[in-house]
């Protein structure tokens, strides 16, 4: 008989053991903003920053090639706080963002409620995305980690052919 593995959930603070100061830099990486954007059917590009004097920290700016539209990937490794949501939205004002990808733990209602309402009163002008990460391996396999998208506009589909 056939021996599997056992899939088992990794805490996202073993990965990433000084929270978002470790995580942002590592989901900056091309490859993993690459990933990301895929999964959203956008082509993102990492965009260099000014040294931000406000207090935004953990917060990525990316261009969409194919639209040519600013895209705010917002992440932390907790479940989603009013916090956080603010700081996105005042952030992304300032930047006239025209997508947020917001990436967390785990997503609370009323995170998930408020952002498809915001994304029914802006009309797909502004569109914001819920995702959330967890990590996994199988015995001493390297982690992985799976992005799963919670929440996306209305009728989203694909830009990428």
């Amino acid at each position: 008989m056939k021996k599997y593995g056992k899939l088992e959930k990794v805490d996202l603070h073993e990965l990433w053991d000084g929270g978002v100061s470790d995580f942002t830099p590592w989901l900056s990486e091309e490859e993993n903003i690459v990933g990301i954007g895929n999964s959203l059917g956008m082509e993102l590009e990492v965009q260099p920053q000014v040294t931000n004097e406000e207090g935004f920290h953990g917060d990525i700016l990316c261009k969409d090639i194919l639209t040519d539209h600013f895209v705010l990937v917002g992440n932390q490794l907790e479940r989603t706080d009013n916090a956080h949501l603010g700081q996105f939205l005042t952030h992304s004002a300032r930047l006239e963002a025209a997508t947020i990808i917001w990436i967390a733990r785990v997503f609370t209602e009323e995170h998930r409620l408020a952002l498809n309402w915001l994304n029914k009163v802006t009309n797909g002008s502004i569109k914001f995305f819920g995702i959330e990460i967890e990590a996994y391996k199988i015995g001493d396999s390297l982690p992985a980690p799976k992005f799963n998208i919670v929440l996306k506009p209305t009728g989203w589909t694909s830009q990428l052919s």
